[in-house]
């Protein structure tokens, strides 16, 4: 008490030795003084502490301890044999001399009884490290075991040729999601029900029942209720859409990047319906090219330039120029009527009315955009109009060229009745809400989806447990095929052989790889194969120039390369 009251009575404190930051910055119990610097003259505490009246008289104190129990925190580096003391006194100049009636005090040089301050956030060896990293790959466990997220994914089907058509063969397919939060406590059926909507809620109930839909890999009842982290699994006969069978033609390649040239009907990644016919999967089964990392993304129906990254810090290069806005691109498109003369400007911002359905509009709310366009050519009565987008929001040519009122000719959403009678010219579409607006593109799509009539059934064939692949069988060619089929799927097989590891294709249809599902009300149906106007959308990508590189394609016949001098552009 006695040294409390003269410590509190100081003005300013002065010290002989304090122990440097590399000395005690291991120390948890004295954290505090991390915040002090080693000095190389007396210095006065006040500047450590502050003023009178904010002087930490107990961590003072501590500090005076830590100096008294453990002499090696304030050894010197020139007098390594002479012990630490530490003193601590007023300034005479500023403290009454009648209070300093006691003389200075010198810390006692007791050992403290951990020596050893420990050493912060370090492992005690190499096995202690590597066991803690093998315990956060662990964690990450349930992930690997994911059906669909290894390399036997892309062993689930294989491709065949018809009709111009890339096709796959349907194949069984798990699908996984965690639960979500909504579901908790929510029946296992209803959830299904309500959420995915692709099977009435008899199939649903028919899988629980069969142990095709599982929780944690577990069959459980129909009035099971979601818990949360669950893992449920829902194994389905799946058929996918036909693409066009034109090739994927790689423009650039090296280590680090891929540059290819999409074609139209074909998706990046695999979404909704769309799996193996898929830009991503294609190219790794048919040339090799596994694990390529999206730098950006292309609509499915819009052809063009589209790069890939093979290796991560490039892949994150790249996307990082796009995302600042330090790379250029120009696009070609045909829109109906006769675009106005000279450079137009849209500034309009854009919002998205669903992302479940993939709908935008022009609206105040929205996000700024940028969009250029210049009329380059005629075609009857449409125009060919270049547009570089400055920004990179969703569909936003398509969205800026349909509130200018010159919509893509063939665009089947945006040049659509259902925005109105003015199709969403200036941004009217008809006095609607946005949620009839949603209500209304639901209903046109499943009314003008390319799928054929129900009830007309197709000859099934026996459920095989496994299915084979393609990579080691030979199929002739149908002779009784179309020669415009039988030409395309030779420019395919010539363009690809080109490439890697490529697996063939079978050029028809082979019926001893097709599955069937008796419950699967697909196999019921009869498809009607997409036509043209379901293929293209005459929106290419043409050009995209960065720092330090720039890739080119070649344009699409619809874009009048004949008659339009690109080259001056």
């Amino acid at each position: 008490m006695r040294i409390l009251r003269q410590f509190k009575s100081i003005l300013r404190l002065r010290c002989v030795e304090i122990p440097s930051r590399q000395q005690i910055s291991g120390c948890k119990q004295f954290s505090w003084l991390s915040k002090m610097q080693s000095p190389k003259r007396l210095r006065n505490a006040q500047t450590q502490h502050g003023d009178a009246l904010s002087v930490d008289v107990e961590n003072i104190f501590l500090h005076r301890l830590m100096l008294s129990t453990n002499p090696t925190l304030g050894s010197n580096t020139n007098e390594q044999d002479q012990p630490s003391k530490c003193v601590w006194y007023p300034d005479d100049t500023t403290a009454d001399p009648t209070d300093n009636i006691d003389p200075p005090i010198l810390l006692s040089e007791e050992p403290l009884e951990v020596a050893h301050l420990p050493e912060k956030r370090k492992a005690k060896n190499s096995e202690d490290e590597s066991n803690a990293k093998k315990v956060k790959l662990d964690a990450n466990g349930l992930k690997t075991k994911r059906p669909g997220f290894n390399e036997e994914r892309y062993e689930e089907t294989s491709y065949y040729f018809e009709n111009g058509l890339r096709k796959v063969y349907p194949y069984f397919f798990t699908f996984t999601t965690f639960a979500k939060g909504r579901w908790v406590d929510e029946k296992i059926l209803d959830v299904f029900v309500r959420e995915f909507r692709a099977a009435p809620p008899e199939e649903y109930e028919r899988s629980l029942e069969a142990g095709k839909l599982t929780v944690n890999y577990e069959k459980v009842p129909k009035d099971y209720k979601i818990k949360h982290n669950d893992l449920l699994a829902n194994v389905v006969h799946r058929h996918e859409v036909p693409v066009t069978s034109q090739p994927i033609k790689v423009v650039y390649m090296d280590k680090d990047i891929v540059v290819v040239n999409k074609p139209a009907s074909i998706p990046v990644h695999p979404c909704g319906r769309y799996r193996h016919n898929t830009v991503v999967f294609i190219l790794a089964k048919e040339h090799n090219l596994k694990n390529l990392r999206t730098i950006h993304r292309l609509d499915r129906l819009t052809s063009g330039l589209l790069l890939f990254g093979r290796t991560a810090e490039r892949a994150r290069e790249l996307e990082l120029q796009i995302r600042t806005r330090q790379v250029q691109k120009e696009y070609v498109c045909r829109v109906e009527g006769r675009f106005p003369d000279g450079i137009v400007e849209c500034n309009e911002k854009i919002d998205v009315v669903s992302y479940k359905i993939g709908v935008c509009k022009v609206s105040p709310k929205g996000k700024d955009c940028k969009t250029t366009f210049q009329r380059i050519g005629e075609v009857g009565d449409d125009s060919i109009v270049l547009c570089k987008p400055l920004t990179g929001r969703m569909h936003q040519i398509r969205v800026h060229l349909q509130y200018l009122g010159y919509p893509i000719s063939n665009d089947p959403l945006y040049n659509h009745e259902v925005f109105g009678p003015l199709k969403g010219r200036g941004g009217d579409i008809g006095g609607i809400t946005e949620e009839q607006l949603i209500n209304n593109l639901i209903t046109i799509h499943n009314a003008e989806n390319w799928l054929g009539l129900e009830g007309e059934p197709v000859a099934t064939t026996e459920i095989k447990s496994e299915l084979k692949t393609t990579s080691a069988v030979e199929v002739s060619i149908d002779t009784k095929a179309p020669e415009a089929v039988i030409l395309a799927t030779n420019e395919l097989i010539n363009e690809a052989s080109t490439q890697t590891c490529y697996e063939e294709p079978d050029r028809s249809f082979d019926s001893e790889k097709t599955t069937s599902d008796p419950h699967c009300s697909e196999c019921k149906v009869n498809y009607r194969d997409p036509g043209p106007k379901d293929l293209i959308m005459f929106l290419h990508a043409w050009k995209y120039r960065g720092i330090g590189w720039e890739y080119e394609t070649e344009l699409p016949e619809w874009a009048c390369k004949t008659t339009i001098n690109y080259d001056q552009l």
